[in-house]
């Protein structure tokens, strides 16, 4: 927002100063020269308009550069810490079970997690967002990108059955970690989804735990479907060793009210910082009264005034 003002407005008294001089003060410079010098100017018939004028506009910008015009501008400078995040979202046969969305029990428990995802994908506007899918073997779906409708209809496109029907969670974790590993965020995150038990790794769970505890990369860890649909004590140990939580899931409103906290959790840091910037103006109505006193010396010289 820009906004006009002057530095020293109380400057401007100088004007009534010059005009109470020019109608109470006598004219004595010449005094010394033309002692009836009032006489002779009355003689001349009137004074020189131009003179006059040029004489305050003269006055008038000098006074003005000496308020110090200037024009302020003020605007917040925002900065917003984006992460990195890596979506490992499981796709099993399991995932086929009816009856996980109460108001809708003809959907599939992906197609439940894939809404979700979804809605925590738009939360997201300043993060890069990856996706690792496993079942038998685990693929990288999308890499870590800031195209979020590009990552939504990725989202939609994956299907069941592409990747096997047995889960690999360790396997996915390496995936997910691999493509954190080069990224120079300040804050890297990955959250695994799943509803079974690893049987199908070629990592094993020591492994793929030193793995996680060495990378500054913070795990979140998500549980769905009933209590012996999943290995709670499993991931909660992936989670503590990715400095995370792990979590529980019901049902479909349960898994959002999960990634709504995790949305929570992790919110981006803004830094707000207020810029004022001044832009002077004084050096205009300086060059102004310059221009007019010396054009009124010049002009008052000419006429022998």
């Amino acid at each position: 927002m820009s906004q006009f003002s002057f530095e020293y407005p109380l400057a401007f008294l100088v004007i009534l100063l010059f005009m109470t001089c020019a109608k109470w003060c006598k004219e004595r410079s010449r005094a010394i020269f033309f002692p009836h010098v009032a006489t002779l100017i009355a003689g001349k018939g009137h004074k020189s308009s131009l003179l006059a004028w040029l004489k305050w506009v003269g006055i008038i910008a000098a006074v003005t550069a000496l308020a110090s015009p200037v024009i302020t501008k003020s605007y917040t400078n925002s900065k917003k810490e984006g992460r990195d995040i890596v979506l490992v979202i499981d796709s099993s046969d399991s995932m086929r079970q009816f009856g996980f969305d109460m108001n809708d029990p003809y959907k599939s428990k992906f197609d439940v997690v894939k809404e979700v995802v979804v809605d925590f994908i738009r939360k997201r506007p300043d993060d890069r967002i990856g996706m690792v899918t496993f079942a038998d073997v685990a693929f990288i779906a999308s890499p870590l990108t800031f195209e979020k409708d590009f990552l939504e209809n990725i989202t939609r496109m994956q299907k069941l059955g592409l990747a096997g029907k047995r889960t690999a969670i360790n396997d996915a974790l390496v995936q997910a970690y691999n493509m954190l590993s080069k990224s120079k965020a300040k804050s890297k995150i990955v959250i695994l989804l799943t509803d079974g038990m690893d049987n199908m790794s070629k990592v094993s769970f020591q492994d793929v735990k030193k793995m996680i505890k060495k990378q500054d990369v913070k795990l979140y860890a998500i549980g769905i479907g009933g209590p012996r649909d999943y290995d709670a004590n499993y991931l909660k140990a992936l989670a503590q060793a990715g400095n995370g939580e792990a979590f529980g899931a019901s049902d479909a409103q349960a898994l959002e009210r999960v990634y709504a906290q995790i949305d929570k959790m992790e919110a981006s840091k803004l830094n707000n910082k207020k810029v004022v910037e001044h832009t002077y103006l004084f050096v205009y109505p300086l060059f102004l009264a310059v221009l007019s006193l010396l054009h009124f010396i010049y002009f008052r010289n000419q006429r022998g005034v």
